[in-house]
């Protein structure tokens, strides 16, 4: 009788707040999902991407791990890295509404498309943890978009999540406009691990997650991080990868 009464109030609800696309809140079937026109506008990332940085690749996946050109001639302080989207269209408006626009109710449907995407490298005993914000910009901004997103998939996965493990020693200016070697300069001793959190860390594969890529110089300093304070292993997952025209 409680599960029919459970059942009855969700399809009342339904009725006075249907569900609606988390892009453009449009009318869709189901709750947490796309519009068939923002779904068109997706760049999800399938089949044959870079096994360091998850950028998409031309041809078919064969279950090798193949490589971008950045990730050939750059050296890469972390083991494997995937993401989820391309970041244009309906993928950066996404990220920019959960970055500036206050929608944290976002972090729960994305964080299903992190954990299918990081499936391949997702490893038994993993600690997630999300890129941190100095300490000014979080105070600003109220919450850290990473760390919304790091905590969904690591609940979803069931994985432990340490949200406080790396800490932005200084206030980075923005990386917007910043060549490559600017933004690795920027970038360079920026991060550390949080000396209260060491003893969660040690041995341990580790997975840093972000809400865009676009250099890698970010996601450096933190592996670099990471590295030096004994991770046993560092994997990367970004919500969305600035990718190459072609």
């Amino acid at each position: 009788m409680q599960s029919g009464l459970r059942g009855g109030l969700r399809r009342g609800l339904r009725l006075l707040f249907p569900p609606q696309c988390i892009s453009c809140g449009g009318a869709v079937a189901e709750e947490f999902g796309l519009c068939p026109d923002c779904w068109r506008d997706t760049g999800f990332i399938r089949g044959l991407a870079c096994d360091k940085c998850g950028t998409p690749l031309p041809g078919e996946a064969d279950g090798r791990a193949e490589f971008c050109d950045d990730c050939l001639t750059i050296a890469r302080p972390w083991d494997r890295g995937r993401a989820v989207l391309v970041y244009r269209d309906t993928g950066r408006r996404l990220v920019l509404a959960l970055k500036h626009g206050d929608r944290q109710d976002l972090a729960r449907p994305l964080a299903g498309w992190l954990a299918a995407s990081a499936a391949p490298i997702l490893l038994p005993g993993m600690l997630v943890t999300p890129i941190p914000l100095h300490w000014r910009r979080f105070l600003k901004r109220r919450f850290n978009q990473s760390a919304l997103l790091s905590g969904a998939l690591a609940r979803l996965a069931g994985l432990d999540h340490c949200p406080d493990l790396l800490q932005r020693t200084r206030a980075t200016p923005s990386q917007e406009g910043r060549g490559r070697h600017e933004r690795f300069e920027n970038m360079a001793e920026a991060i550390r691990v949080n000396p209260a959190r060491g003893a969660r860390l040690a041995g341990r594969s580790v997975l840093i997650v972000d809400d865009v890529m676009t250099s890698g110089a970010t996601f450096a300093a933190a592996a670099d991080a990471l590295q030096a304070a004994g991770a046993g292993s560092v994997s990367i997952l970004a919500l969305a990868r600035v990718a190459k025209d072609g």
